[in-house]
């Protein structure tokens, strides 16, 4: 196929403000594992994402939105992340990561990443804490573990249902060999939910936000928006729940950062309908490495021209 066989007609302008680029932005959905394999091993990875980025610009792409790409055991087809500050080794390094967003801005197109605040891998180093610590511990308490009902703690908290299907508690054995207590996952066991109640939880999310806007993203998709706030009563799910009732889905729960630039995140509850939400930065956004006056022309939507 040829280069003008893949260009693609002027679009009409529009009225959205360069500040709210997203609202006519072409966004291009990337899981990498699939996309393109650049070493030939079988797995998609960051060099053949780079390798495509010409394609893509011809496409006439604005964004590209990346599933997550952190190290996970993929449980979940890596939305049960273990470190929110690297890349999945199979995929690449950091440092291609940055590179990707480098290249990828130069051609005017932006950067989203997903970002999965409900709940973390099982091997996350917080949860292993916290499997490691005492009941009624901080560790414990960025999670959401509980003891079990019943006379002697074997029927779980709630009856609640996964989103997998199946139970939302998982009873975890102590050091000695005896059931201990339960933590909750709305998704699968190796997905422990976030309490977010806790501090620690706001400012690590906060900070990976910031991680990520230093090196040039300019946008986060937050997953399972709707999940993050729970009824610390965590009463059973109502037959019909009205709005407001229902103790873990719902809520007003999504937490958006309104900073832009090198600005520190501030959390805004908004109330979200459906199970993501979107963040973006306002504005042109400058990968780790290059200056603010470099910032090519087309950072605003493309509204023009493709080429």
């Amino acid at each position: 196929m040829t280069t003008e066989a893949l260009r693609v007609p002027a679009r009409p302008a529009t009225a959205a403000p360069p500040t709210e680029w997203w609202r006519t932005a072409v966004i291009y959905e990337i899981y990498v594992r699939s996309f393109a394999d650049a070493d030939g091993d079988g797995t998609g990875d960051l060099a053949g994402v780079r390798s495509k980025l010409d394609y893509l610009e011809q496409l006439g792409v604005d964004a590209l939105w990346f599933t997550p790409w952190y190290p996970s055991p993929l449980a979940d087809g890596g939305y049960d992340v273990s470190d929110y500050r690297a890349i999945n080794p199979a995929f690449g390094d950091l440092a291609e990561a940055e590179a990707l967003i480098r290249e990828a801005f130069a051609r005017g197109i932006r950067t989203i990443i997903d970002i999965v605040p409900n709940h973390v891998s099982h091997e996350h180093p917080w949860f292993q804490a916290a499997l490691a610590a005492e009941p009624g511990s901080a560790e414990r308490e960025r999670f959401w573990f509980r003891d079990g009902r019943g006379e002697n703690g074997e029927l779980p908290p709630t009856e609640w249902v996964s989103n997998f299907g199946g139970p939302t508690w998982t009873r975890i054995t102590n050091p000695d060999g005896t059931p201990g207590q339960w933590y909750l996952h709305l998704f699968s066991p190796e997905q422990p939910d976030l309490n977010w109640n806790h501090p620690d939880i706001r400012r690590e999310h906060e900070d990976i936000l910031r991680f990520w806007f230093d090196r040039g993203v300019a946008g986060v998709r937050i997953d399972s928006a709707a999940l993050l706030v729970k009824d610390p009563a965590l009463p059973e799910v109502p037959e019909n729940p009205g709005p407001g009732e229902h103790p873990n889905t719902d809520a007003t729960n999504c937490t958006r950062s309104t900073a832009a630039g090198g600005r520190s995140p501030t959390s805004t509850p908004t109330p979200p309908r459906g199970r993501a939400c979107w963040w973006a930065r306002s504005g042109c956004p400058t990968p780790s490495g290059s200056p603010s006056t470099s910032a090519p022309t087309r950072c605003t939507p493309r509204s023009t021209s493709t080429s």
